[in-house]
């Protein structure tokens, strides 16, 4: 392209030095005195006009064009974007060039407009994706190329990566995180795109992924609430650098602040079984006007307005419907106003455990017996000889998650050992027990058959049946005195009427 535009700027050229003609050398007369090199002065006068006006040319005296795609520079297979070249006002003919074809891919003459013209691309393709620079021809010579202008094209064929924030999509406001850009395809580099913005936020190469196939790993931060953090990413093939994947869906970061952080409340046990109904509640005496739910490691964060529960506090309530083991995790909600892009301190975690997802069943077993008194020391142990990570026990009704256990392996079982001392009233109640692998320690076994705790007896430090029956006691007595004395009045009345008889 350079020597092609080097000889129609030579073609161009007009010189304004007349021709020098060379005379042989027995035809030459005497020079004279004082005009001996006239001739040769005004040879190198003309030849460095000459090289002069070429130069300004080529090094750039013309401004150089500028070249950019509307819609955008990356497109979906199919659609249409124009190429834009834009130069000076006094420019005859625009031409676009396409990097590793010989031939100008095509020209247009300013017409619309002076200082600009489009090269449509109506159907866009594979065969138009690539790397584009454009000229323009002015009354003293060609311009020099404008800057690269990279033109991709997204394809279905190409199949679509995964997006992941590590460790989470919830970053403290000035906080880093990992975002993962993943796919089974095994491609060769990976492009990070930031909501809002037309070039490629970053590029990186792949590198194994822990499960099979190929990822990238992208550092970002600091980031603060009041910028939009949603991304896409797109992967290519090293051979097929400007024919993309289509992206993956979209990853929001939320930036959360240090304000008054809300309470996450379930409307059912936090384990759960196939086919229950899952709800969430997130609420707040603070006014929030929406509420975020996350649940660790996936990239969503369902959003709901906030609504009044009652005077003083709002609240929103996620319905996550019918339970699928997907659902099992660890989730935390968040509070935020309309007005700002901050979002509150996170809830305190509440974990969804979902029961029956593992075929082994847990047995269940209490020490010294089921039916102790208040002040013993009891153990619940929890056994199973198929291989166990941790043990759960779970209490049917209670508020407080399940309590956990690694479990130890002795005469053949797996197994742990729950220790309840003293016990109280308080711990009276039906028990069941399940197992958890390392993998996944939200899915659990079967659940083991119940077990009833029994607590007989008064608990010592407990004195109010005893208080009771005491004042039982004291009131009977006065009874009794109150009936004595009774009698012994109307035995007093009885003895004069007698004496007189």
């Amino acid at each position: 392209m350079t020597g092609r535009t080097g000889h129609r700027m030579a073609t161009h050229f007009v010189s304004v030095c007349p021709p020098v003609t060379v005379d042989p050398p027995s035809a030459q007369p005497e020079p004279e005195r004082g005009n001996a090199m006239t001739p040769t002065l005004t040879a190198l006068l003309c030849l460095g006009l000459s090289l002069g006006s070429r130069n300004q040319a080529q090094t750039g005296t013309l401004p150089r064009p500028t070249v950019w795609a509307e819609p955008g520079s990356v497109m979906p297979w199919g659609t249409s974007v124009t190429i834009w070249c834009q130069g000076g006002l006094e420019v005859q003919e625009y031409r676009l060039h396409k990097e590793g074809e010989l031939e100008t891919w095509d020209r247009q003459k300013p017409l619309e407009s002076k200082d600009k013209v489009k090269f449509p691309i109506t159907h866009m393709a594979d065969i138009y994706a690539g790397r584009y620079r454009c000229d323009y021809l002015s009354p003293t010579g060609w311009s020099e190329p404008s800057d690269p202008l990279e033109l991709v094209v997204v394809t279905g064929s190409q199949g679509k990566p995964s997006l992941s924030a590590l460790p989470s999509p919830v970053v403290t406001s000035g906080g880093n995180v990992t975002i993962q850009c993943a796919s089974r395809m095994g491609f060769h580099r990976f492009i990070l795109m930031k909501e809002g913005e037309r070039q490629p936020s970053w590029t990186l190469g792949s590198q194994p992924a822990p499960h099979g196939g190929t990822q990238a790993l992208f550092p970002v931060g600091p980031v603060t609430p009041s910028l939009s953090w949603t991304f896409r990413c797109y992967s290519y093939y090293s051979n097929t650098p400007q024919v993309w994947s289509v992206p993956s869906d979209p990853l929001e970061l939320l930036v959360s602040g240090v304000s008054g952080k809300p309470s996450l409340l379930t409307q059912q046990d936090t384990v759960v079984t196939s086919g229950q109904r899952l709800t969430l509640q997130c609420r707040s005496d603070v006014g929030y006007d929406k509420f975020a739910l996350s649940k660790e490691g996936a990239p969503d964060l369902p959003r709901r307005l906030s609504r009044q529960i009652q005077p003083g506090l709002s609240g929103a309530t996620f319905y996550l419907g019918r339970v699928r083991p997907s659902h099992g995790g660890r989730y935390k909600c968040y509070g935020g106003h309309n007005l700002s892009s901050e979002w509150s301190a996170p809830s305190d975690p509440v974990d969804i455990l979902l029961a029956g997802q593992l075929s082994y069943t847990p047995s269940l077993s209490v020490q010294p017996g089921p039916m102790v008194a208040p002040g013993e020391n009891v153990t619940l142990l929890c056994q199973s000889r198929s291989s166990v990570h941790t043990f759960l026990l779970s209490k049917e009704g209670a508020a407080d998650p399940p309590l956990r256990l690694r479990s130890q392996y002795r005469a053949g079982q797996h197994q742990a050992e729950f220790r309840m001392s003293p016990v109280t009233s308080a711990h009276g109640g039906s028990y069941r027990c399940y197992g958890s692998a390392s993998t996944s320690p939200y899915l659990l076994s079967q659940p083991s058959d119940p077990l009833e705790l029994l607590v007989s007896g008064l608990d010592p430090r407990d004195y109010t049946v005893e208080n009771l029956a005491c004042m039982g006691v004291a009131a009977l007595i006065l009874v009794v005195l109150g009936i004595l004395l009774l009698e012994a009045q109307h035995s007093k009345r009885r003895t004069p009427d007698t004496a007189r008889s």
